[in-house]
Parts: C-alpha cells; structure tokens; sequence
C-alpha cells in the first residue's frame, strides 16, 4: 500500500511521467520497485501520463506581403456569404504529414472549400478557394478571412 501511494504521489507530482521515469524517480528515492509492477499500479489506478504532441507550424506571418486590415470582428453575421474563414491544417499519417486547406461559411460553419496537399505551399490554399468559388456565388461584400500567412498572402 505504500508503494502504492509512492508511485500515485510521483505520477502526480509530475504529470508528464510514465512508468519509466515514476520507477526511476523511486529507485533514486530508495523505493524497492521494478518498472513492470509500476506500470502494473499505474494502469489500475489509471495514472496515464499526459503526453506531449509535437507542435507543427503552418503559419508564417512573418512575410514581406502586404496585411490587409482583419474586417471580420465589426461584421455581424445575418446569412450565408458574408464571411469566409480560410485555415491550414496538419493530418498526421504513419509516415509522413499531409495538409488540409479549409474555407468555411462562417455563418452556416460548412465546408465549401477543401484541398489536400503533401507540401504547404500557396496553391493547396488557392485551390481550397477556387473549390469555395466554385460551390458557392460571390455576393459584393464578401469576405474573406485567414491568418494572414504567406500562402493566404502571396501573389498567388
């Protein structure tokens, strides 16, 4: 029982810890305890470790295009095409990162535009927009939101 409360004690003092570091931490303390009967306490007192998720960048704003003013907080959204949010995402396989390029009718918050790419470059957005263009009419007044990064902003 009290290796037991070691071994909660450790995994929750440091909640990025798995069975491995927790055993280490208590041999160093001086705690008789071998990784699998950790692992085994761990398990059944359900003390998974959080683990941390590489993070990948998709958006460089640091670019020498042109910002445009961010118009889409003072619109006030009453219908269908008025705003339009673009974004770039990740998909993780089991060999390599794909990208998805997104554009959304912020209103109905459905998909009008979608493109799938192996490199992050400026045409996996245009062709999310053409796909939008093509789905959906343009009224005057349109917006068309994004982060800004330099595929949204390049001469493309």
């Amino acid at each position: 029982m009290e290796l037991r409360h070691q071994v909660q004690r450790a995994a929750l003092e440091n909640r990025l810890y798995g069975y491995r570091r927790v055993t280490e931490q208590l041999q160093r303390e001086g705690w008789p305890a071998g990784r699998k009967r950790v692992a085994r306490i761990m398990r059944e007192d359900n003390l998974l470790c959080v683990r941390k998720r590489r993070f990948v960048v998709t958006t460089d704003s640091n670019h020498f295009w042109p910002v445009y003013p961010n118009l889409a907080p003072q619109r006030v959204l009453e219908a269908i095409n008025q705003l339009w949010v673009a974004d770039i995402t990740y998909i993780r396989l089991l060999e390599e990162f794909i990208y998805l390029a997104v554009v959304l009718d912020a209103y109905s918050r459905k998909v009008i535009g979608w493109e799938l790419d192996q490199t992050l470059q400026a045409r996996l957005a245009v062709a999310a927009l053409e796909r939008a263009l093509a789905e959906r009419e343009t009224p005057p007044g349109l917006i068309h939101h994004s982060d800004q990064g330099v595929q949204y902003c390049c001469r493309d």
